[in-house]
């Protein structure tokens, strides 16, 4: 298995993943349902944005991105989401796990990830390829202009959490 760039030409396949408008929204918060292909070639228009594809016997099997913030001096992985007939056999915990390791490999030591709260399968996946609930009052805080209450992670990188002196690993 491979974690590769993502190209214009893995849109389409990655676009035909989500099997319902709830499952997209749960995965990119979007409301429209299918989402075009164009929608996520966009999204790759962002400077701060690195998408890749986890691939597997040649073809994608995962999609995900690293959106990095030098300012905050942070990365959050985003808009996770494995293939339909793949599911169920660890490729997100691989596929986050990779993605982890490549916003460490730039340097990066604060990695979070946020994650609807009707999710729970991800929720599993994510606490399994080693992501921990944040402090619930910096939950609160980064919670206030969203448009739910998401669950904030953070990734166990193994450096100490900038924001409160603890292990990446504790909540």
């Amino acid at each position: 298995m491979d974690l590769l760039p993502f190209s214009a030409a893995h849109a389409a396949v990655v676009a035909g993943w989500p099997a319902s408008a709830g499952e997209v929204a749960l995965w990119c918060g979007r409301q429209e349902f299918p989402v075009p292909a164009q929608t996520i070639t966009d999204w790759q228009r962002d400077a701060d944005v690195q998408a890749h594809v986890l691939v597997e016997d040649g073809a994608a099997v995962g999609y995900g991105e690293l959106w990095f913030d030098a300012d905050e001096d942070e990365v959050e992985l985003a808009r996770i989401i494995v293939a339909p007939g793949t599911r169920g056999r660890g490729l997100g915990r691989v596929l986050v796990r990779g993605l982890l390791a490549r916003a460490v490999g730039a340097g990066f030591r604060d990695v979070f990830m946020r994650v609807h709260p009707d999710n729970a399968r991800a929720l599993r996946c994510y606490r399994g390829a080693g992501f921990a609930p944040v402090d619930p009052a910096l939950a609160e805080a980064w919670n206030e202009a969203q448009p739910v209450g998401y669950v904030w992670l953070q990734g166990d990188t193994g450096a100490p959490d900038t924001r409160t002196g603890t292990g990446a690993s504790r909540p």
